[in-house]
Protein backbone atom coordinates (compact mmCIF):
# COMPACT_ATOMS: atom_id res chain seq x y z
CA UNK A 1 0.00 0.00 0.00
CA UNK A 2 1.57 3.76 -1.06
CA UNK A 3 2.09 6.78 1.20
CA UNK A 4 -2.00 8.01 -0.37
CA UNK A 5 -3.36 5.18 -0.02
CA UNK A 6 -2.30 4.55 3.79
CA UNK A 7 -3.83 8.29 4.12
CA UNK A 8 -7.02 7.31 2.41
CA UNK A 9 -7.57 4.37 4.73
CA UNK A 10 -6.74 6.51 7.48
CA UNK A 11 -9.24 9.14 6.97
CA UNK A 12 -12.16 6.37 6.02
CA UNK A 13 -11.40 4.87 9.67
CA UNK A 14 -11.59 8.01 11.11
CA UNK A 15 -15.37 9.15 9.68
CA UNK A 16 -18.29 9.24 12.01
CA UNK A 17 -20.36 6.47 10.99
CA UNK A 18 -23.80 8.20 11.74
CA UNK A 19 -23.60 11.43 10.41
CA UNK A 20 -22.17 9.88 7.12
CA UNK A 21 -25.59 7.01 7.23
CA UNK A 22 -27.85 10.90 7.50
CA UNK A 23 -25.95 12.10 4.51
CA UNK A 24 -26.46 9.14 2.47
CA UNK A 25 -29.67 9.04 3.10
CA UNK A 26 -30.38 12.75 2.15
CA UNK A 27 -27.77 12.42 -1.02
CA UNK A 28 -30.23 9.05 -2.03
CA UNK A 29 -33.35 11.19 -1.75
CA UNK A 30 -31.80 13.42 -3.61
CA UNK A 31 -30.96 10.98 -6.21
CA UNK A 32 -34.08 9.23 -6.21
CA UNK A 33 -35.59 12.64 -6.97
CA UNK A 34 -34.06 13.71 -9.77
CA UNK A 35 -35.08 10.28 -11.53
CA UNK A 36 -38.44 10.51 -11.67
CA UNK A 37 -39.52 10.84 -14.86
CA UNK A 38 -36.23 9.40 -15.93
CA UNK A 39 -36.63 5.91 -14.53
CA UNK A 40 -40.26 4.18 -14.98
CA UNK A 41 -41.38 2.66 -11.54
CA UNK A 42 -40.30 -0.25 -10.63
CA UNK A 43 -41.06 -3.35 -8.37
CA UNK A 44 -40.74 -2.93 -4.45
CA UNK A 45 -42.37 -6.06 -2.98
CA UNK A 46 -45.91 -6.69 -4.95
CA UNK A 47 -46.06 -2.73 -5.60
CA UNK A 48 -44.30 -0.72 -8.49
CA UNK A 49 -43.31 2.57 -6.82
CA UNK A 50 -42.31 5.70 -8.46
CA UNK A 51 -38.50 7.15 -7.61
CA UNK A 52 -39.89 10.19 -6.07
CA UNK A 53 -41.83 8.54 -3.85
CA UNK A 54 -39.15 5.90 -2.91
CA UNK A 55 -37.16 10.01 -2.29
CA UNK A 56 -39.81 10.95 0.15
CA UNK A 57 -39.37 8.09 2.40
CA UNK A 58 -35.16 8.14 1.99
CA UNK A 59 -35.65 12.03 3.46
CA UNK A 60 -37.82 11.05 6.20
CA UNK A 61 -35.50 8.07 7.39
CA UNK A 62 -32.15 10.03 6.74
CA UNK A 63 -34.29 13.39 8.80
CA UNK A 64 -35.55 11.09 11.71
CA UNK A 65 -32.11 9.65 12.30
CA UNK A 66 -30.07 12.97 11.78
CA UNK A 67 -32.60 14.01 14.92
CA UNK A 68 -31.62 11.59 16.91
CA UNK A 69 -27.74 11.71 16.41
CA UNK A 70 -27.20 15.35 16.42
CA UNK A 71 -30.02 15.99 19.97
CA UNK A 72 -27.87 12.39 21.44
CA UNK A 73 -24.61 14.58 20.49
CA UNK A 74 -25.70 17.83 22.15
CA UNK A 75 -25.99 19.72 18.98
CA UNK A 76 -29.51 21.05 19.62
CA UNK A 77 -30.23 23.44 16.98
CA UNK A 78 -28.93 21.05 14.34
CA UNK A 79 -31.00 18.47 15.72
CA UNK A 80 -34.47 20.29 16.33
CA UNK A 81 -34.25 20.95 12.45
CA UNK A 82 -33.53 17.38 11.70
CA UNK A 83 -36.45 16.57 13.88
CA UNK A 84 -38.62 19.20 12.59
CA UNK A 85 -38.02 18.13 9.13
CA UNK A 86 -38.11 14.39 9.98
CA UNK A 87 -41.57 15.00 11.59
CA UNK A 88 -43.30 16.49 8.70
CA UNK A 89 -42.02 14.45 6.17
CA UNK A 90 -42.77 11.04 8.30
CA UNK A 91 -46.12 12.82 8.37
CA UNK A 92 -46.34 13.17 4.62
CA UNK A 93 -45.17 10.06 3.46
CA UNK A 94 -48.07 8.53 6.08
CA UNK A 95 -50.61 10.75 4.57
CA UNK A 96 -50.05 9.35 1.38
CA UNK A 97 -50.23 5.99 2.06
CA UNK A 98 -53.24 6.23 3.86
CA UNK A 99 -54.70 8.98 1.19
CA UNK A 100 -55.57 11.23 4.52
CA UNK A 101 -55.74 14.81 3.17
CA UNK A 102 -55.95 15.95 6.53
CA UNK A 103 -52.54 14.21 8.04
CA UNK A 104 -50.82 15.50 4.60
CA UNK A 105 -52.12 19.17 5.29
CA UNK A 106 -50.73 18.92 9.09
CA UNK A 107 -47.59 17.58 7.34
CA UNK A 108 -47.14 21.06 5.90
CA UNK A 109 -48.02 22.92 8.34
CA UNK A 110 -45.13 21.43 10.87
CA UNK A 111 -42.83 22.19 8.29
CA UNK A 112 -44.10 25.73 7.52
CA UNK A 113 -44.24 26.18 11.22
CA UNK A 114 -40.39 24.79 11.74
CA UNK A 115 -38.79 26.86 9.17
CA UNK A 116 -40.06 29.73 10.86
CA UNK A 117 -38.85 28.42 14.09
CA UNK A 118 -35.84 27.40 12.86
CA UNK A 119 -35.03 30.91 10.94
CA UNK A 120 -36.11 32.61 14.62
CA UNK A 121 -33.66 30.05 16.20
CA UNK A 122 -30.71 30.83 14.18
CA UNK A 123 -31.47 34.93 14.22
CA UNK A 124 -31.67 34.70 18.42
CA UNK A 125 -28.27 32.42 18.39
CA UNK A 126 -26.40 34.38 15.62
CA UNK A 127 -27.39 37.74 17.27
CA UNK A 128 -25.86 36.44 20.81
CA UNK A 129 -22.64 36.02 19.38
CA UNK A 130 -22.40 39.66 18.66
Amino acid sequence: MSGTDAGVANRLRELDFWPVAVGVLVGLAGLLFLLEGVVDPFPVGEFRVRPVALSAVSLALGLDLGAFVFLGRGRRLLGLAHAIGGAGFTALVIAVAIDSGTLAVSAVLVLGGGILFLTYETYRTRRGDR
